[in-house]
C-alpha cells in the first residue's frame, strides 16, 4: 500500500509519524472519511471544504492548498488502484513538545490512506440492525463544536464500547439535555406518519455529507424533512429509524433498547432512500 505522507507517496512501512506529533499526543487535528465508487471519489470537494472549515475552527493551518490537496487525494487513490473503497484524509497539528501549547508545533502534517472498507455485512442492510441507547453523553457543543470532525473521538469510542458490550454494532448518543445527538459514527433519522425527522447539528450531530445528500434526495422524492430535537421516546415510537454516514451509507434500524421499530424490518422510506443513494453514488441517479 502507498500512503501519502506530508508531501508525497511512501510505502506503508515508511509511513511514520513522530511520537511528539500533537495529533498523537492530544488528538489535535482534523480528518475526513471519503468513499470511492467505481473509481470516482464521492463528494470530494464537499469533504475538502468541511476539512478546511474544521481546521479553521481549531486554528490549524493546513500546509497545502485545496486544489493541491484534492490532487494528492486523487493520486493516492490511483496509486492503490482503489475502485470501490475508502479514503482517510488526516491533518495533524504537527510535531511539538509534551506541553499543550499548539503554537510551538511545526507545520501541520498530512497523511492520506486509500484502501477497501466494509463497515457492516450486507445482511444487515437487508434485514436491518439493532442498536442501544448509550449512557455516554455526547460532548457539550461548547466544548468541541459538533461541526468539527476532530481526531479526538474518545467520546464516540466510549459509546461504541457500550454497543459492543451489548452485542450490537451501534449506539445512539444523547446530549446533555437528553435529546438525540447522533450515533457513534453516523447521523440519525426517523420517519413518523410519512415525515422524516433528524436532529439539528446544534443537538450535537456532525453536519454529515451523506446526511445532507439524503435530505436532498428525500426532497426530490417529495418527502418532507424536518430538523428538530428528538427524544428517546420519539425513537421508540417511530415508524422507521435509519442511520446515514460515509461508511454506513443508509442503513435501517429495526430495534432499539429491546423495542421493535415499525414492523421489525427496514421500512419503505428507508429502502427508497438507500436505493436513491446507491443510484446517485454510482452515477445512475
Amino acid at each position: 500500500m502507498k500512503i501519502w505522507l506530508h508531501d508525497g507517496l511512501v510505502d506503508e512501512a515508511d509511513a511514520k509519524i513522530s511520537v511528539l506529533d500533537h495529533g498523537l499526543l492530544y488528538g489535535d487535528g482534523v480528518f475526513e472519511g471519503i468513499r470511492v465508487y467505481g473509481g470516482r471519489i464521492f463528494e470530494l470537494e464537499a469533504h475538502i471544504k468541511r476539512l478546511y472549515e474544521s481546521a479553521k475552527v481549531i486554528r490549524l493551518d493546513i500546509p497545502m492548498g485545496k486544489k493541491e490537496l484534492i490532487e494528492a487525494v486523487e493520486e493516492t487513490t490511483r496509486a492503490n488502484s482503489v475502485i470501490d473503497g475508502y479514503i482517510r484524509l488526516v491533518v495533524t497539528r504537527g510535531v511539538g513538545t509534551l506541553g499543550l501549547n499548539p503554537f510551538i508545533c511545526e507545520n501541520g502534517r498530512i497523511f492520506i490512506i486509500a484502501d477497501n472498507i466494509q463497515l457492516y455485512p450486507e445482511e444487515l442492510y437487508d434485514k436491518g440492525m439493532k442498536v442501544i441507547s448509550a449512557t455516554t453523553v455526547r460532548n457539550h457543543p461548547l466544548t468541541v463544536p459538533p461541526q468539527v470532525k476532530s481526531l479526538n473521538y474518545l467520546n464516540n469510542i466510549l459509546a461504541k464500547i457500550e454497543a459492543l458490550d451489548n452485542d450490537v454494532p451501534e449506539a445512539i448518543m444523547y446530549n446533555h439535555e437528553g435529546y438525540v445527538a447522533e450515533a457513534t459514527g453516523d447521523n440519525v433519522f426517523i420517519v413518523r406518519n410519512g415525515v422524516i425527522y433528524t436532529p439539528p447539528v446544534q443537538a450535537g450531530a456532525l453536519g454529515g455529507i451523506t446526511r445532507n445528500l439524503v435530505i436532498e434526495l428525500a426532497k426530490q422524492e417529495n418527502l418532507r424533512v424536518v430538523e428538530k430535537n428528538l427524544t428517546r421516546c420519539d425513537l421508540y415510537v417511530c415508524d422507521e429509524l435509519f442511520l446515514t454516514g460515509t461508511a454506513a451509507e443508509v442503513i435501517g434500524i429495526v430495534g432499539i433498547d429491546g423495542r421493535v421499530i415499525g414492523e421489525g424490518k427496514p421500512g419503505p422510506i428507508t429502502k427508497l432512500l438507500r436505493q436513491r443513494f446507491f443510484e446517485y453514488a454510482h452515477g445512475k441517479g
